[in-house]
């Protein structure tokens, strides 16, 4: 028997939905699969070269069947390197980054290619095209020039060193930041210092701290943003003070994990990578692919908002100092008391603690009873758990996803739970695209970062993690509910300022009545969350929303005075230009940090999110009106489910991303329903 075939990824998978067998994946399979497949891929572009005058059909519609080979194996592999790596995944990453990224150049910068897409985009007004080919023509006429096919040899062959380079540190960033955040995790000695936690949290903490050896000790785990969920709860000052600082440090320390260098390194190659397309710099480079259009449209509308948000910050910090102040508190609010006072005049003013939430936001429950039961409700689809379909980990489950008429929609893949093999935050991937062209339904999966309870122990959610799993299954419909023709096309395979949107609204369902009834029952007396709380909630909509909005546009300021700088600007200092670069917007107020400070910013350095991390904010606009619109339509209703799925979730990318909208919503969207949200107006 050839390698070949008993490679597992060298055919399609004959087990449902494709999921791949992983059962027979292993470690030494990755590589021969990744070099054969790039092989293959390369062989069926010269089929497409050779295949005489250039049709639809045999240039573009071949194009989106190549390379399946290679597809497969890399959907495995950077699911299983980001959700549960070893030193060996590492190794690998570190070998292909550099290779795939040549393989598509190889591809993208072919220009026989280049000609056949070229003279097909010039003819498409007679080529009969239905409106989704005519689509992918033009997508695919735009993304080679966006790579750069158009440039001559020499600068061609340069554009690929740049990339060749930047798939490398991309790599470098990510690798340095994980193994920096869990060697940052804050050793506590004396569980006095835990008062404030519950008990299944000092469990899981010690738990933790024995999993590496640390008998005796508790052991607090860093997260991949600023702070840290625990802020909220503990009393000890001191211990506060240590957790911010640690999470501050992240990838930003003098030792093996330092990503100051690597991430400099980046923005001085993507600058330069920019001028060489013709691009004042990477924002511009980025931008003009997006709905933004341009970095003008989006200063002018973070600027919009920033003002107003550094005033609510200010006016919540002077309400957190009273709250000190009162309780004899002889210090100086600073970052690390925020989220514990914030709590607290939370409950003064609006008579509401979320961390009393937690024994109503059970884990299985949320899932099943919430987040089931409303896509349920809404869009009439059933789950069923599959233990007969195994996943990457044995802490990942399959579940079975059924339309209203028993019809097959695809699988979703829950893996929930956090582990020192997996990076940081929470995310959605695929791994396997719907499309018609080749017959495929959906397998998509979802990852969280919940730390996982002592043995015996309920998963009880933070008020912000039950958010989190709502987002993230957002974007799961995304990709389940995809109806395209062609793979290019699928599920969230829209731009990239638009792709949060879907996600946004489905958080929406979280706090809704008949949704929150069904979940939130005390995980020990099966009491329902009760009504006052809720309605008390309600009435903290805009609270702390100051902070929120400064934090995170702090980050987007930061994400963009990266991406801003011109080829040959060279930055020494990364401390001083991120401090600058915040500076500049108003928004240096020192109890409100960043969210996501540079050296582990992986959004834009590792996650493909460079120049774009606005884009939480500007499909938040689509978002809050869009919640707005389904509140005075019935909300939880089928016909309104019907109309999301149909013009918009079902579509992918098979049309222009503002045109969709516009499509489901009927007119443009404006950016009011946003300022009332964010208490901006």
């Amino acid at each position: 028997m050839s390698n070949e075939a008993r490679n597992p990824f060298a055919v399609r998978s004959d087990l449902a939905y494709e999921l791949p067998p992983f059962d027979l994946i292993e470690e030494d399979h990755y590589l021969p699969a990744f070099y054969e497949g790039c092989a293959e891929q390369l062989l069926e572009v010269t089929a497409i070269l050779e295949s005489g005058s250039p049709t639809f059909e045999n240039t573009i519609v071949a194009l989106e069947r190549s390379g399946k080979y290679l597809e497969r194996m890399l959907f495995v592999f950077y699911n299983k390197s980001s959700s549960d790596t070893t030193a060996r995944l590492d190794e690998i990453e570190a070998e292909i980054a550099p290779k795939l990224a040549a393989h598509s150049d190889a591809i993208r910068l072919n220009p026989e290619l280049f000609e056949r897409i070229s003279h097909l985009q010039e003819a498409k007004d007679s080529l009969g095209l239905d409106a989704e080919s005519a689509w992918l023509l033009e997508r695919y006429y735009r993304d080679f020039v966006h790579a750069g096919a158009n440039l001559g040899a020499s600068d061609r062959e340069q554009l690929m060193a740049f990339n060749e380079q930047l798939s490398k540190l991309e790599t470098k960033f990510s690798q340095n930041l994980l193994n920096d955040t869990n060697d940052l995790a804050v050793v506590v000695d004396d569980v006095a210092e835990l008062d404030g936690l519950t008990s299944g949290q000092i469990a899981a903490a010690a738990a933790a701290a024995k999993e590496r050896g640390l008998e005796g000790k508790w052991l607090l785990g860093m997260v991949n943003f600023t702070g840290n969920p625990m802020l909220s709860s503990l009393t000890n000052r001191g211990l506060r003070e240590r957790i911010m600082k640690a999470s501050l440090q992240k990838g930003e320390r003098p030792n093996d994990n330092d990503n100051r260098l690597v991430l400099t390194e980046m923005a001085t190659v993507r600058a330069e990578r920019a001028k060489l397309l013709g691009f004042e710099n990477h924002a511009a480079y980025v931008l003009s692919e997006q709905t933004a259009g341009n970095l003008t449209n989006v200063h002018n509308m973070l600027r919009k908002i920033a003002p107003a948000a550094v005033a609510n910050a200010k006016r919540e910090a002077a309400d957190l100092q009273k709250a000190i102040d009162a309780e004899g508190g002889k210090f100086e609010l600073a970052s690390w008391d925020w989220d514990l006072y914030t709590e607290r005049v939370r409950v003064e003013k609006y008579n509401v603690d979320t961390t009393l939430f937690k024994p109503y936001f059970e884990l299985e429950r949320v899932l099943q009873d919430g987040v089931f039961f409303a896509a349920t409700k809404l869009f009439g689809i059933t789950f069923k758990e599959r233990s007969d379909l195994k996943a990457y980990h044995p802490e990942a489950r399959v579940f079975e996803v059924f339309n209203e008429d028993g019809s097959a929609v695809g699988l979703f893949i829950g893996d929930f739970y956090t582990r020192d093999s997996k990076r940081g935050g929470a995310w959605m991937n695929n791994l396997v695209d719907q499309n018609h062209l080749l017959g495929q339904l959906p397998v998509v999966v979802n990852n969280l970062n919940i730390p996982k309870p002592a043995a015996g122990e309920p998963t009880l959610l933070t008020f912000d993690e039950t958010t989190t799993l709502f987002h993230e299954f957002g974007h799961a419909l995304h990709g389940l509910f995809s109806n395209v023709t062609y793979p290019r096309f699928s599920g969230t395979s829209v731009q990239r300022d638009f792709v949060e949107f879907p996600s946004q609204v489905n958080e929406m369902w979280m706090l809704w009545p008949e949704v929150l009834a069904n979940y939130a029952k005390h995980f020990e007396t099966g009491e329902v969350l009760p009504q006052e709380w809720v309605e008390n909630l309600e009435k903290t909509e805009t609270f702390n929303q100051g902070h929120a909005t400064v934090s995170y546009l702090a980050a987007s300021v930061l994400d963009l005075a990266w991406h801003s700088i011109s080829a040959g600007e060279l930055v020494t200092d990364v401390e001083s230009f991120e401090a600058g670069a915040i500076a500049g917007y108003g928004l240096d107020f020192a109890p409100v940090p960043t969210r996501y400070r540079s050296t582990y910013f992986s959004h834009i350095f590792a996650g493909g999110y460079s120049a774009g991390y606005y884009g939480y904010i500007w499909s938040e606009v689509l978002d809050a009106e869009t919640v707005e619109w389904f509140k005075n339509n019935g909300g939880l209703k089928r016909s309104n489910g019907d109309r999301f799925r149909n013009e918009l979730l079902s579509r992918g990318g098979s049309l222009d991303s503002m045109q969709m909208y516009r499509n489901f919503r009927g007119q443009d969207a404006t950016i009011e329903p946003l300022l009332r949200r964010r208490g901006l107006n």
